[in-house]
């Protein structure tokens, strides 16, 4: 096996670990909230099928976290005026300042992290990030 795959392979383990284990640090939102309330800052009003399409989730997984976010008032749901059979999902007000503290709470910790870094590196790692997701995505969808 490839000794640069393998430890892509452990490193992003790691990552994902060090990131949960962290996670009081990074705000009162878990990783699915704050996944789907970024996602509805990013591109909604959507509906459920779009969430799930947009995080590789299945309909009844989403259509749980989205509850979940209702009955937080994160988000709320109304008939989309195109198609009276589906519900558009929207970030309501609250959904919105909780999401802004903690993405503010998580720029703050990855400013911290990478306070010794140079910019040029930074710019590297986000377009390398965002390639890594991108061919993931696209692979669970293959």
């Amino acid at each position: 096996m490839n000794d640069s795959l393998q430890s892509i392979e452990y490193e992003v383990a790691l990552l994902v670990r060090l990131i949960t284990a962290n996670n009081p640090k990074l705000g009162s939102l878990d990783r699915s909230e704050y996944l789907i309330l970024s996602e509805l800052l990013r591109n909604g009003p959507i509906g459920i099928n779009e969430i799930a399409h947009q995080l590789l989730l299945n309909i009844s997984t989403a259509s749980r976290q989205v509850s979940n976010l209702e009955t937080k008032s994160y988000v709320k749901r109304y008939p989309d005026a195109n198609n009276g059979r589906i519900s558009l999902i929207e970030i309501t007000k609250s959904g919105l300042e909780v999401l802004e503290r903690v993405q503010k709470a998580r720029y703050t910790v990855y400013g911290e992290i990478l306070k010794n870094w140079k910019q040029e590196d930074i710019e590297q790692l986000d377009k390398l990030m965002n390639r890594l997701n991108a061919d993931f995505k696209h692979w669970g969808q293959g």
